[in-house]
Order: structure tokens, then sequence, then C-alpha cells
């Protein structure tokens, strides 16, 4: 199987987890097993895990990292999971966790996984393909209402009122089954002069439904949270996200568990005992280099944060 992905930030992610010879690693997302070939190159005694909800990225992953046979543990879940994963393998403390949040160059590329708006497949757009919802579903049974805050929301997209309103319009003539289909339909939405400049008209909606469809936003926070508790001391948590409702999420809780304290400003003297359980290592996200960007058009948007349980 082909599954050729460059990895986003690779030397700035291995520098942010500060490796750890005999350490215990999770890599949350495993994709194309780039990340992880490099950690499992910097392990002596240590184990990486590598967990991925993809059956395709997992299989592939593990064949080009079967030659640190010993030290990779291939694992299909979701990181949302990391408490069971590790519990399911014996595993009390961890040294680090990465998380890429964007979707792989594979998935994108592969046309029947219906992720991209550049290549027509069906609308599906599951990363765990043995779950049962897809991107059709989103597009053919949510409301108007529930169309135009997800795409408003997680799209960040002007025209979501339109967009969803087209939508509504035409499934009601037939189903919208492909990804050029649904392409049409929010090119017909977004009128002409809106669509002159910026990224492909449908490139917003495009990732509002994937978001949707994987419920990316709401485990994010559970899963540093589960993370930092499995975390040994001076363990790391580095986190790539591609857009900025990600990046906040990611920004937010770090920060919360990074304050400690939870008492009203107004109080004098804390009662709640709270103490900082983490410490922020990137004060701001780092951003991949303009030669990156280059090589890589996809590594556009990334930004990288770390932190450290104290």
């Amino acid at each position: 199987m082909s599954f050729n992905h460059v990895s986003v930030l690779l030397k700035e992610c291995i520098e942010g987890l500060n490796i750890k010879p005999n350490g215990i690693y999770v890599d949350g997302t495993l994709g194309g097993g780039g990340h992880s070939f490099k950690i499992l190159q910097l392990l002596d005694k240590g184990t990486l895990i590598g967990v991925d909800q993809d059956t395709d990225a997992l299989a592939a992953a593990t064949e080009k990292l079967k030659i640190f046979e010993g030290k990779f543990i291939p694992y299909h879940s979701n990181f949302s999971k990391i408490a069971q994963v590790l519990d399911d393998l014996n595993i009390s403390k961890i040294d680090g966790l990465l998380l890429d949040l964007g979707v792989s160059s594979f998935q994108l590329d592969e046309a029947e996984r219906g992720f991209s708006y550049m290549n027509d497949g069906k609308l599906d757009m599951r990363m765990n393909q043995n779950d049962a919802f897809t991107a059709y579903d989103v597009v053919n049974n949510y409301s108007e209402q529930q169309l135009t805050t997800i795409i408003s929301d997680y799209g960040e997209e002007n025209w979501a009122n339109r967009i969803a309103k087209f939508i509504i319009e035409e499934r009601a003539k037939k189903p919208i089954e492909t990804t050029f289909e649904l392409v049409d339909v929010i090119k017909k939405a977004i009128p002409a002069g809106a669509r002159k400049d910026g990224p492909h008209p449908a490139k917003r909606t495009f990732q509002a439904i994937r978001i949707e469809v994987n419920n990316e936003l709401k485990i994010i926070e559970q899963t540093i949270e589960s993370a930092v508790e499995y975390m040994n001391k001076g363990g790391r948590v580095a986190i790539i996200t591609f857009h900025s409702l990600e990046d906040r999420i990611v920004k937010n809780a770090f920060k919360k568990l990074a304050q400690g304290c939870t008492c009203p400003p107004e109080f004098p003297v804390c009662i709640c005992g709270g103490k900082p359980i983490v410490k922020i290592i990137t004060k701001k996200p780092i951003l991949p280099s303009d030669q990156e960007i280059e090589s890589n058009p996809r590594a556009r948007s990334a930004k990288l944060r770390v932190a450290e349980k104290k």
C-alpha cells in the first residue's frame, strides 16, 4: 500500500518531546509513521505506542516500523481513549504524548475516503472505518440550522447560511452522494466574487463536516488531561494543530493545567489548593519555516504547542 505522508514540524516535535532513550512514548496519531520513526531512532530500551483509528494507516505504519521490533507497539484506537490503551497494555506511566491533528496526506489523496474536495469519491470522511456515521449522514440528514452551525463554528465559513440552505434545496431533489456533488452545491452557494480570492471555496465546509463526523474538537481537552495524569514528571505533551479552533482548545487546556488555582480573582488568598500540573514550554506556538512550507504546502497552517508535567 502506498502511504506517502510528509511529517510536519518533525524536528521541532522531536526537540519538544525531549526524548529519553528509555522512556515510554505515545504517538496518538500514528498516520504514516514519520514522527514515530524519528522517535524510535532515539529510543534505546524505550517503547513507543503508535495509536491510530484508521486501519489502513495502522497497517502501513506497522509495516514501515517493523525494523523497530520490540520497541514499537501498534494499537487500533482513538487517541481520546489513551487511558484505556495504557491500562490494556499494563502501562502505568508515560514520558510523552504526540498528537498531529491534521488529516494525513494518504487520507486526502485516497478519493474513496471522501475527505478531499479535489478528488471525487463517496461522501465518507471517517477516520475510523469501523464507525457507521459518515459525511453522507451529515449532509443529507442534518437540519438547515445544524448544518449552518457546524459550517460556521467548525469551518469558520462566512457563507454558512447560504451553503446550508443550498444543501437542503439540492438534497430535496436527490441525495448528495459524492464529494464533487457537494463541491458543486457549495460553489453555487458562494457568490462568484467571493470565490475569486482565498482558499478553495469548499475547503472550510469540508473541514467542518470532517470535524463533525470524527468528533475531533470535543476530544482534545480530555485527551490532554488523561495523558498528563499518566505522565512522569518532566514528561512532555506536544500537539500540532491545523486551524484556529484546535489551537485555541490546546492553548486553553495547557493554560488551565498550568494555572493551578481556580479561585476567583477577587479572593485575597487561595482556598482551592489547586497546584499547577504542567509548565508551558511554548509561550507562543512554533510555526513551520518558509522552507518547510515551500516543500510541503500542507504545513502552512500548522502550529505546535508543548507542555511539560511538573
